[in-house]
């Protein structure tokens, strides 16, 4: 376990990495005392490079039941949204993401970065500029694409068509204004138009369910039409979750394909939720970022500039499945193929 001063210098380096400077203000957002610890060592980390740091701790609030769209802690609180706008960066340990708050704040020009894995985590998967550059390279192949496909043994055939939403990016860090970014873990992604996705995915035993931190036992199916799932098929419990799941939102906007992209960290552990201690804290870095899935999600497109902002999100990392651009392959089988996007040391054990 790292002590305080191992811990101020991790943070040190973070903001090293995102570009802090003597004449930038630091924000770091907080609720009912969570994460104090972290809460001090970005403080003092900011601190030591002259910038101007403030904590804005929150009341703890548990959303209304039947809220459609997200609800933080921090949503209808004026003076706070007001005052972390003012600031050149934010360190979220409240967790804002899908949320309108956060996306009013970064259209402020204040980059976001949420930290909320356990620092073991962070050291384990900790940033790099290699990571980003292999990221980036990714965006420009993804950006690029009029339609993505994929595909699977057990029976995945999903086609996207790209073009109307940009393609989003992360790789733990940011550096540029109005930019989000989650520490730690590198992936990117992107979605088909509202209408323009069709096929079926199968998860396959092993893939991964978040929010619920599971994984599957048995295949499930789901069949999509014209961006919006139709049919959750199987017959046991793991498709009975999700359609349970799903229907308790009673919001047809739960429905919609959100986001598909791809891992691209090779110090992320797909195991990690079956064999850490540390599984319970973590909200699931290692299991989005890591090397070679194929990221399906449904839900809300709000963070891509669309209008859904349902409560109700799915990410599915799919382990071992293809994804071609245009008909080039990217992710064979759980490895990455285009050179410039390939790690050095391929994926870890």
């Amino acid at each position: 376990m790292a002590n305080v001063i191992e811990i101020v210098n991790l943070f040190g380096a973070v903001l090293d990495l995102c570009k802090v400077t003597a004449d930038e203000t630091l924000a770091v957002l907080t609720q009912g005392g969570e994460r104090e610890d972290y809460a001090g060592a970005f403080l003092a980390a900011a601190q030591e490079r002259g910038a101007n740091a403030f904590q804005i701790n929150l009341a703890k609030r548990i959303p209304a039941p039947g809220s459609l769209a997200k609800r933080t802690s921090l949503s209808g609180n004026r003076p706070a949204i007001e005052a972390l706008k003012s600031a050149d960066i934010v360190i979220d340990l409240l967790g804002l993401l899908w949320s309108a708050e956060q996306k009013e704040i970064q259209s402020a020009g204040t980059r976001i970065l949420m930290c909320r894995e356990p620092i073991e985590n962070i050291i384990r998967m900790f940033p790099t500029p290699e990571l980003r550059r292999r990221v980036e390279a990714g965006a420009r192949l993804l950006g690029a694409a009029k339609t993505l496909r994929v595909t699977s043994r057990l029976g995945t055939d999903l086609t996207y068509r790209l073009g109307r939403y940009p393609v989003l990016t992360q790789y733990g860090y940011t550096d540029e204004p109005g930019r989000w970014d989650n520490l730690p873990g590198g992936f990117l992604y992107t979605g088909g138009d509202d209408d323009g996705v069709d096929g079926t995915v199968v998860i396959a035993p092993g893939d991964l369910i978040f929010p619920f931190k599971r994984y599957v036992g048995n295949a499930i199916r789901i069949e999509v039409e014209r961006g919006r799932v139709v049919a959750i098929e199987g017959d046991h419990v793991d498709a009975e979750i999700l359609r349970t799941y799903m229907a308790r939102w009673n919001d047809p906007r739960a429905y919609a394909v959100s986001h598909i992209g791809w891992g691209m960290d090779e110090k992320a552990l797909w195991d990690f939720l079956a064999t850490s201690p540390l599984a319970p804290l973590s909200p699931g870095a290692d299991g989005r970022a890591f090397y070679g899935n194929v990221l399906f999600s449904t839900g809300p497109n709000s963070e891509l500039g669309g209008t859904n902002d349902t409560a109700c999100h799915l990410d599915i990392p799919l382990r071992v499945a293809d994804l071609h651009l245009d008909g080039e392959p990217i992710v064979v089988a759980g490895d990455i193929i285009p050179a410039e996007l390939r790690a050095a040391h391929g994926a870890r054990a």
